[in-house]
């Protein structure tokens, strides 16, 4: 039996000898290697915090003390350490472990965050709660690495955080890019070790105090003597910054050096208010193919041979298809410009930046930043395409109203990975923006339905000069291309049909409604099937076909409140067409983790489901077709 299969508890852990722990640190990587080939995953942020992550657990006293990393995807070996290291071979699948830390896993999961920079607030929340109880024996210990540090929130949390003296809160900056070298040494460390005691504190204060009696020079020679003890301390480490916003700082300790990592945590514990404790990780580490792996040091490979870290091959994919043309773009409008929040390779942003090195702006984790910074580019005559996941919109849909559309300026912004994306669980499903952008003024909103349109869709979305506009589209394989059969107005027909059902295909869905499509008619049921490109603003031409139809069904995949489907019904009534409406979509709740075809299934966007609830819709308001033959018992 390997020393991980012992580990039940965090107790366990705290039980093992000093000496075991090296091993112990070989069998997580080991596992998180072979677990993360079979089903993809954040490896590279993981490998890095192994023994960061022991330590942690070693000092602190999870779930009492509370632990919250940011982001979460670098909690894989919290969840080993906690008594899930047994189930690890179901990371990622339906009815398995999360890759975000969960609540319904384990009680040691705190936040369900994949939202980077949010656990400051958290933990500042936490530690003021633990201090108003009166809990003195309780820690919030926020773990924050991997570009976090580059959100605003984290910032503003930094401030509230440094006001508080008397907050039992550790900061832990997992830093592995490499900005600093470890500090070394024995002077380093009795300085660190000086500054983590009250007793320095006090001797400061009381040296302040009497020299400040002191006419003349007092103040002055208070004031020297600081500078130089700080100025030693600039010499060895570069707290600087921290320390100039009034919090306490540790390090920098080398993140795999295990003993080093919890000999400073136990002194950030001990000083009993807010701490910054400096690790310096390297992604990937003790995984030579993720050590050297170029572009990001397998942060979040697909399933991969472990011999030879081979990936295995990727389908040509919606973000393909974005990267290849935004290229052509690039090279037909000079005035076009890219930006990406900390996403330069998932968004498919790289092949921009290789051929135009000086138009692409990557601002970090700073979504909000990314989009008035556009407004600034766009106030400066450019066209800029800020390419994102749709999940993080959420956190930019002020800048985009207030910044972008009020100012009517010429941004596009490019949302991958909407709708339902399936294995990184519901803070990653993209399925919020279709209702969130309806209520911009002056916002277009472009949803293609195959590769084909995308090319097309992008190209008329970065022509739209009177104010912003929206290219959406889902992760993974692209679908079978779907070519229009004729038009009304600017809408493509996909299939004409009788007037009985207007099913109505918002961008992807338009495979499963050309395939419910064909179902109906085996039900006596004509349909005709429309994709109107853009969802917002609808076309005017959709009212009147919508009066030639006795059902209207609009499927998006995107949360039904105040989606596209809402938006549909709105015209017709504001255009007194009083045909009934019928919207499918996705629930508004937050799904759980499953592939997306698998989730779709469930919430009932399939063809199969989409045919029967409109047959039975079509039913109640025609009793002819209960005696169609295809409907009578055998």
């Amino acid at each position: 039996m390997g020393i991980l299969e012992t580990i039940k508890d965090p107790l366990d852990l705290k039980n093992l000898a000093a000496g075991d722990l090296p091993e112990l640190a070989m069998e997580i990587r080991d596992l998180l290697v072979s677990a993360v080939a079979r089903t993809g995953g954040h490896l590279g942020p993981n490998l890095g915090v192994v023994e960061l992550t022991i330590a942690l657990h070693r000092v602190f006293d999870s779930p009492r003390d509370r632990i919250l990393f940011d982001t979460g995807h670098q909690t894989y070996v919290h969840k080993m350490l906690t008594g899930r290291a047994g189930d690890f071979g179901t990371l990622r699948q339906e009815g398995g472990l999360s890759g975000y830390p969960s609540q319904a896993e384990s009680e040691h999961d705190v936040i369900e965050n994949s939202h980077a920079s949010t656990a400051l607030s958290y933990a500042d929340g936490l530690a003021k709660a633990f201090t108003l109880r009166g809990e003195t024996d309780r820690t919030a210990v926020a773990v924050i690495g991997d570009g976090a540090l580059t959100g605003g929130m984290a910032w503003e949390a930094l401030n509230n955080i440094a006001a508080r003296k008397d907050l039992p809160l550790i900061i832990v900056v997992n830093d592995n890019g490499r900005s600093y070298s470890p500090t070394i040494g024995g002077l380093a460390s009795h300085l660190s070790t000086l500054r983590m005691t009250q007793r320095y504190e006090q001797a400061l204060e009381l040296v302040k105090n009497n020299l400040g009696r002191v006419p003349v020079v007092g103040a002055p020679l208070y004031e020297t003597l600081h500078g130089v003890k700080k100025g030693l301390k600039d010499i060895f480490t570069p707290q600087v910054m921290f320390e100039d916003l009034g919090l306490k700082y540790v390090g920098p300790i080398d993140g795999h050096d295990e003993p080093a990592v919890e000999a400073a945590l136990r002194r950030a514990r001990a000083y009993r208010g807010p701490v910054i404790v400096h690790v310096l990780t390297h992604k990937g580490h003790g995984y030579a193919h993720a050590e050297n792996h170029d572009e990001d040091c397998f942060h979040s490979p697909q399933p991969f041979d472990v011999e030879t870290g081979e990936e295995r091959a990727r389908p040509h994919s919606w973000t393909n298809v974005f990267s290849e043309e935004m290229v052509k773009i690039g090279a037909q409008r000079e005035d076009v410009v890219a930006i990406t929040a900390a996403m330069l390779h998932p968004v498919g942003l790289a092949a921009f930046a290789d051929a135009y090195p000086q138009r692409i702006y990557d601002v970090g984790i700073a979504e909000q930043h990314a989009l008035t910074s556009a407004a600034g580019l766009a106030l400066g005559g450019l066209h800029p395409v800020v390419a994102i996941y749709a999940t993080f919109l959420n956190r930019a849909f002020d800048q985009l109203l207030m910044d972008v559309a009020l100012h009517r300026l010429p941004v596009t912004v490019v949302l991958d990975r909407a709708g339902v994306t399936g294995d990184d669980g519901p803070s990653h499903n993209g399925m919020w923006d279709l209702s969130m952008l309806q209520v911009i003024p002056g916002l277009s909103i472009a949803v293609p339905r195959d590769a084909v349109r995308l090319r097309e869709l992008l190209a008329e979305s970065v022509a739209v000069e009177g104010g912003p506009s929206v290219v959406r589209f889902p992760k993974g394989a692209l679908p079978r291309e779907i070519e229009a059969v004729g038009h009304l107005g600017g809408m493509d027909v996909l299939r004409a049909g009788d007037p009985d059902v207007l099913l109505v295909a918002v961008g992807p869905m338009a495979d499963i409604c050309m395939d419910a499509a064909t179902l109906l008619d085996a039900q006596g049921i004509s349909a005709t099937v429309v994709d109107p490109r853009w969802a917002k603003p609808l076309d005017e031409a959709l009212v009147l076909a919508a009066a030639a139809h006795k059902l209207v069904v609009v499927v998006e995949d995107g949360g039904r409140s105040g989606g596209v489907g809402d938006a549909v019904a709105r015209m017709l009534r504001d255009a007194d067409v009083d045909v009934p409406v019928r919207t499918y979509g996705i629930p508004q709740r937050f799904l759980d983790h499953a592939k997306r075809q698998k989730i779709l299934a469930e919430i009932g966007l399939t063809g199969q489901d989409l045919a029967r609830e409109i047959t039975e819709a079509v039913a109640k308001r025609s009793p002819v077709l209960e005696r169609h033959p295809a409907r009578q018992p055998q």
